[in-house]
């Protein structure tokens, strides 16, 4: 393969700072690399990844399931949590056995959280809302606020402690509850496309991602520090959010993700649970 050709590796960043630990040390020199990295939300990066725009890229956990045939796994990285993720969040203004009075806002960011949130509603607590996808920081300023919200990411973290919405679940909090397992919200997909063109490049980019991982993982503290600053979270809060974060893929949280699928495609949201199918040559 020529250097030109690894120079053109597309690599998907989720714009959220709980990948920060795996992408600061490429975006940094600290794990040398010649991706070209584009960023955006979940949903964006999902979007690329199914036109084959993106050769590797972090995305949601329901954008593999739903298009597994297009993907292979990164293996041994993952995001999710085993317990209170605190960036996947249901706020409401009432209690959370009132939901079905008013439909819950969904953020348009996002297709995992939202279909674990209904899973979870439904199946768990027995509740069936109605539900709407929208700009949740525009209706919450809005003379006509939602009854209850569903955010993700960096504006969950900004708006966990609205005063107005006092009820929570925290669904990473409430999988395991329900499971005892960990939820993994993201994984790491390879195009099958472009592997059949530039194996040996993607095997490079994944072990260079890997690298970035083991870098990354063991800095929390450093990245507590860094990310305080942006002034969303200080250094304590920021700290306890990214060790709450799972980072591996291994059986439990596997497991764990399987367990989803199985549920997803029995509830009718989506045709059949895939399998986990890894790209082995990492």
């Amino acid at each position: 393969m020529s250097t030109q050709a690894r120079q053109t590796l597309r690599l998907g960043r989720i714009s959220y700072l709980n990948v920060l630990p795996i992408y600061h040390p490429l975006e940094k020199g600290e794990v040398a690399n010649d991706f070209r990295i584009v960023s955006g939300p979940p949903a964006r990066l999902n979007e690329l990844m199914s036109r084959g725009e993106l050769d590797i890229s972090a995305a949601s956990s329901f954008e593999y399931a739903r298009n597994f045939q297009k993907y292979l796994l990164v293996p041994d990285l993952a995001i999710g949590s085993q317990g209170p993720v605190q960036s996947v969040l249901l706020l409401s203004r009432t209690p959370l056995s009132r939901l079905e009075e008013e439909p819950i806002l969904v953020s348009s960011q996002t297709h995992t959280s939202a279909a674990l949130l209904r899973l979870i509603l439904k199946e768990r607590l027995h509740l069936d809302p109605g539900y709407q996808t929208g700009n949740i920081t525009a209706q919450i300023g809005s003379p006509n606020p939602p009854a209850a919200f569903l955010a993700i990411g960096d504006e969950a973290l900004r708006l966990r402690n609205l005063p107005d919405y006092p009820y929570r679940l925290d669904l990473g909090q409430a999988w395991l509850e329900w499971t005892g397992l960990p939820f993994i919200f993201g994984v790491w997909i390879i195009n099958r496309d472009s592997l059949r063109t530039r194996e040996m490049d993607i095997q490079l980019g994944c072990r260079k991602i890997l690298a970035a991982k083991t870098w990354g993982i063991k800095r929390i503290a450093f990245f507590s520090e860094l990310i305080s600053k942006k002034g969303i979270l200080n250094r304590e809060e920021v700290f306890s959010y990214l060790q709450g974060l799972v980072y591996d893929f291994s059986e439990r949280e596997q497991k764990g993700l399987k367990l989803f699928f199985d549920l997803l495609a029995k509830s009718g949201t989506i045709g059949a649970s895939p399998d986990l199918n890894f790209f082995s040559a990492v």
